[in-house]
Parts: C-alpha cells; structure tokens; sequence
C-alpha cells in the first residue's frame, strides 16, 4: 500500500514520495520543518493509512538513547535482596523495555515514531546508529540479542534545533516539509473546516500571509496556528469584512493565535504607528 495521506491530512506529492521511498528503502526518514507543519501528527497518520500500529517516542532533553533501548533497575533489585524476594533470581525482572524494544519485537510491522530527535543530546543520535541500521540490540544483564521481528517504518521528526551527525544522516531518507503555498493550504481549511465561506477563507488567508511575509518578524505563524486562528474567527462569527487591515491597528483580529511573543506584536504596533503617521 502507498501513503497518499488521509481524509484528515493532507500530504504533498512530494512528502508521499518521501514516505513510499523511505517505505521502500527499509530506511528511517526523517523529517525535518518548523514548528507546527505536522511533523508528528504525519507519523499517525502513516500508521492509519498503511494500517499498522503506532509506537511513539517523545524525545526530551534529558532522554538518552539506551532509554529507547531498555532500562536496569538495579536499585529496586538491590532492595528486593535485601527483603528476601524471591524475583531478584531472575534479572529479567527488573528489565524495563524502551520504544525500540517495544516495536522490534511487535507481532506484527509497526511504525516507530521518533519524535523531536534534536532535542536530546549530540550524542543521542549516534549513540542508535547501529541498533536503527541492524535492527538488533544485545541486553548485557541477560546476555540475549533482541532482533527485529519486522523491520517497523521508523519515522524521526526535528525542528532543526541543532545539526545532526553525518553518520546519523546517511542512514535515513531525508526531506523537508516546506510550509505550504496558499493551494493546498485551502486544502488543508476545508478537511478542518468544510463548507467555510469563500470571502471569510480568502480574506483571512490573505491578511495569514502578510503576517507570515512581514519582514523582521521573529516567530511566523504555522499551519497549526492558522487553524486555531480560523477556528477563533468562526467561534467568533467574523466577516471577511473584519479582518481588512486598516491603519489605526496592524495587527489582526484575535492576534494571539498567531503572534507568540511580545516582539512581534510590537513590530506589528509599530508598524501601525508608521501608517498612522504617513496618512495625515
């Protein structure tokens, strides 16, 4: 089965592309673009279209890569040989496994997703070169070798926060989700929004670009945020009408879901002061 998206996301031609040849290629892709373009969500929605189940790792900065692997509690052992227990026999016990475990030893293929892999540690990402390469890791307290019983379709998401390593980046399928021209971001309204009106959508993805485009802007507004922000609109019951830009006031209606810190909405006061000055 190829991916073409969902009735819920829409993908580009060439992010199908990208997750059909990584598919292929029994290669990880990973997916690189700014906050807020569906990254993480593209993952869910893989495992929906190609009906396989979703096994998701949320990378933190404190995550190190034998967590995805599998963790020793040797101090919960220590106090059971201390209380007689007869469980600390068996080391087995006391093995906790990670995401990758979980998914190489699923019954069935699964998706893996990584998620936010620049968010750990430079070293998080070659510290899985080979486990993501061989499919197969060795658990030293018991000495067994856990193999990949399917090769799962792992899918690693970044936000670009910090380079990754060259060895790291030829082993996956890389490719970068631009955020999308105005086409299939009406595309992307009408699976959230079906039957929104024509002159509300227009104006209201016309005054969503200027934001975006507007020079020294620190944060641009993403594809999640233009949703929250049409769906204030509608909660609101606004015309195409009220979004018209005008001189006393640049920003826009209910420009919190748009603009996240206090830089931009200056910009965008003092942008309005300049209008204001060059109309008298």
């Amino acid at each position: 089965m190829k991916f073409t998206g969902t009735e819920s996301y829409v993908a580009a031609p060439d992010l199908s592309v990208a997750v059909n040849a990584a598919v292929t290629l029994e290669r990880p892709l990973l997916v690189k673009g700014e906050p807020g373009t569906g990254k993480t969500e593209l993952a869910r929605q893989v495992a929906q279209a190609l009906d396989l189940p979703l096994i998701e790792w949320h990378v933190k900065s404190t995550t190190r890569a034998q967590q995805g692997l599998y963790e020793y509690d040797a101090v919960s052992r220590l106090r059971d040989s201390q209380l007689g227990d007869e469980r600390v026999a068996d080391v087995s016990n006391y093995i906790r496994r990670g995401k990758l475990w979980e998914a190489f030893a699923a019954p069935s293929r699964c998706v893996l997703l990584i998620d936010e892999v620049d968010k750990a540690d430079i070293e998080f990402p070659n510290d899985l070169l080979q486990e993501l390469d061989r499919m197969e890791f060795h658990v030293y307290e018991t000495g067994e070798t856990v193999r990949a019983r399917q090769r799962p379709v792992v899918i690693i998401t970044s936000n670009n926060e910090k380079e990754l390593p060259d060895a790291f980046l030829r082993r996956c399928f890389f490719h970068y989700i631009g955020f999308p021209d105005e086409d299939v971001l009406r595309r992307i309204v009408e699976v959230h929004f079906p039957g929104l009106k024509p002159a509300l959508l227009t104006a209201a993805l016309t005054r969503f670009y200027e934001i975006r485009e507007t020079p020294g802007l620190k944060k641009k507004p993403s594809t999640s945020e233009v949703l929250d922000w049409l769906k204030l609109l509608l909660a609101e019951d606004l015309s195409a009408e009220d979004l018209k830009r005008d001189a006393a006031n640049a920003l826009p209606k209910l420009h919190g879901a748009l603009l996240k810190n206090e830089q931009d909405v200056q910009l965008f006061e003092r942008l309005a002061f300049l209008e204001r000055g060059r109309a008298r």
